[in-house]
């Protein structure tokens, strides 16, 4: 009997598909394409700012960086089960600071239309949630890993708490959800320091 693929995690590990798809299967190589892309575009979403995207748009940015990584997946060397998404998670991360320095470096010249004003927030609002995200990361990196990681996988990238026991090898559902609660505290405390 088969089992429908909305029943809880993926029997098979990314890092088991990493393998696979290094050997060439190209069903591994799609069925990892299909499981980290909705994650990285939840994760990048409001990471780029406006002002720095030109011509690309955030989901753009995610599939680009996705392809490299595909690219370069042979070179790749899993040492654990999150290898995979953290690698991913950091070549989009320096990606989107690329193209925030490319973008510093050659601003737009595109001239003030005063009649509509613009939906996008001000320069005041920008720097307020620009300046929150750069506290969440500087204490996110102050995190011990398993914290970092838990954090990560449940609130950047949305897996559900039966995808965290499975990624971060909890015993039950209840581990993971406590694990997540625990570093959340920690996380609050570490912004709180700042």
């Amino acid at each position: 009997m088969a089992v429908p693929r909305d029943s809880g995690p993926d029997p098979e590990s990314s890092h088991v598909l990493v393998a696979r798809a290094q050997s060439g299967d190209t069903a591994a190589l799609d069925e990892l394409c299909a499981r980290y892309l909705p994650r990285l575009q939840r994760w990048a979403h409001g990471r780029l700012p406006p002002w720095a995207r030109g011509a690309l748009d955030t989901q753009d940015l995610v599939q680009d960086t996705l392809a490299q990584v595909v690219q370069r997946l042979h070179a790749f060397e899993p040492r654990h089960e999150g290898a995979f998404q953290a690698y991913l998670r950091q070549a989009l991360l320096n990606r989107i600071r690329d193209e925030i320095r490319r973008a510093e470096r050659h601003p737009a010249a595109d001239p003030l239309d005063r009649e509509s004003p613009t939906p996008m927030p001000s320069p005041l609002e920008q720097a307020i949630g620009s300046e929150a995200l750069q506290r969440y990361d500087a204490a996110l990196q102050r995190l011990k890993s398993d914290d970092r990681n838990a954090i990560i996988l449940r609130i950047e990238l949305g897996l559900s708490h039966a995808e965290l026991a499975e990624a971060l090898g909890k015993p039950s559902v209840a581990a993971a959800h406590m694990a997540v609660s625990r570093a959340m505290v920690r996380l609050a405390q570490e912004m709180a320091r700042i």
